[in-house]
């Protein structure tokens, strides 16, 4: 304890070298922090988000869009495939559920999803309030929406063309909130969904409506019964079993206007792509850290030079030498856990500021006060540098010879 004491006295009162090395160090652990915080959240909400879907089935354009717009609801679909083009799929043998989606409007930016009740059983949701829909332009809010809509049930209002907030609105019928979902920290949270049969009344402006069919009830499972031309945009599929994921996709993408896409497939594909750029930027941070570590190094074995004289004093006033030893270790591991934990600190704060206003898209879900285990690996290793960096210094305050000290 009294070695300890001792060391910290003598950081204190050599602030200018003891506090470049620990900003020095405190950057290239922010940024690490930052890189470990980003890529666990980003995979664990991929991997929930993604969760029971095996396949998924839209109009032909890039797979990893399709996979981003139909599952994680972040880019623009590429497009809609005919409904019985749709129906035609989902018979297929190997298919043990398909799930319809209609996208393409919205309300201040939170996507309205067009499905059934399917898709709120995929993600096991449940009820903080009122119920499912029942009839077109009937609408459940995820959790959310309505709390930052500030919306409950009975509340009504106009959804608007396209996922972007400045299209136009969709004047003619307005949607009625009928349930709330519990939150459930995926991505259901963040979606207005509703029946198939309300997107496409949405989408019928300028033409006469079937007052019958308002009142009728929809579909709540499966595709809807309708005479009409009619077109959803993609199909999430369920496989009935393994030989599906050899058979079904190669079956789907011959056809001339569909294509299927894996979840898991795009998106460890995008990681993978993702992932150059990550070990790029740690790379940096461990050139960042070692640079300040060779800082300590040179603060430690100058501060030696200067301090023989007292080094040998307090030999000769009882200090072992190895007392000496562990005093300049001391040093070098408190220099490096106050860079360690300024630097977690930093890096929880800079994510704080990148993901403020981020109520939607890839940054809306990431937390900047989740503490990861791996985050004490960062105190250790950083532990570890002030270690390496002390040893060859305390080896020289170790061999300290005190006759000649004291002579001189």
């Amino acid at each position: 304890m009294n070695m300890l004491k001792l060391s910290w006295k003598y950081l204190v009162s050599k602030p200018l070298n003891t506090g470049l090395n620990i900003l020095l160090l405190a950057l290239g652990l922010a940024i690490i922090t930052v890189l470990l915080l980003m890529q666990d959240q980003f995979e664990n909400q991929m991997s929930k988000d993604a969760k029971g879907i095996d396949l998924v089935v839209g109009a032909k354009g890039s797979p990893l869009q399709l996979i981003l717009s139909s599952v994680y609801h972040i880019d623009f679909p590429t497009g809609n495939i005919d409904l019985k083009e749709a129906k035609g799929v989902s018979r297929n043998r190997l298919i043990k559920n398909a799930i319809p989606l209609g996208l393409g409007d919205n309300y201040q930016g939170y996507r309205i999803v067009g499905t059934n009740y399917d898709y709120l059983e995929l993600y096991q949701t449940e009820f903080a309030n009122g119920q499912g829909w029942e009839r077109p332009f009937d609408v459940v809010l995820g959790s959310e929406v309505a709390k930052k809509l500030n919306l409950k049930v009975g509340d009504e209002f106009l959804g608007s063309h396209g996922i972007e907030t400045s299209s136009h609105e969709h004047d003619h019928h307005p949607y009625v909130v009928t349930g709330v979902l519990a939150p459930s920290g995926k991505v259901v949270d963040k979606l207005i969904i509703t029946s198939l049969e309300s997107v496409w009344l949405t989408h019928d402006e300028g033409e006469e409506h079937d007052h019958a069919a308002m009142e009728n009830e929809v579909a709540k499972h499966g595709f809807p019964e309708t005479e009409k031309d009619r077109e959803v945009t993609t199909l999430l599929l369920q496989y009935r079993s393994p030989m599906a994921a050899v058979q079904l996709p190669r079956f789907i993408n011959s056809r001339s206007s569909l294509q299927a896409a894996s979840p898991s497939f795009e998106i460890a594909r995008l990681f993978e792509l993702l992932g150059v750029g990550i070990k790029l930027v740690k790379g940096l941070a461990f050139i960042i850290i070692f640079i300040a570590g060779l800082g300590i190094f040179i603060a430690l074995y100058n501060s030696l030079k200067e301090r023989k004289y007292d080094l040998a004093v307090m030999r000769t006033i009882g200090a072992s030498k190895g007392q000496l030893f562990i005093h300049i270790v001391l040093e070098g591991v408190i220099l490096t856990f106050l860079g360690a934990v300024t630097g977690m600190l930093i890096g929880h704060l800079f994510l704080s500021f990148l993901v403020i206003g981020q109520e939607q898209g890839a940054l809306s879900n990431i937390s900047a006060w989740v503490f990861l285990q791996e985050e004490a690996w960062i105190i250790v290793y950083a532990v570890a540098v002030g270690i390496v960096a002390s040893l060859i210094p305390a080896m020289g305050a170790y061999r300290t010879d005190i006759a000649k000290q004291l002579t001189k």
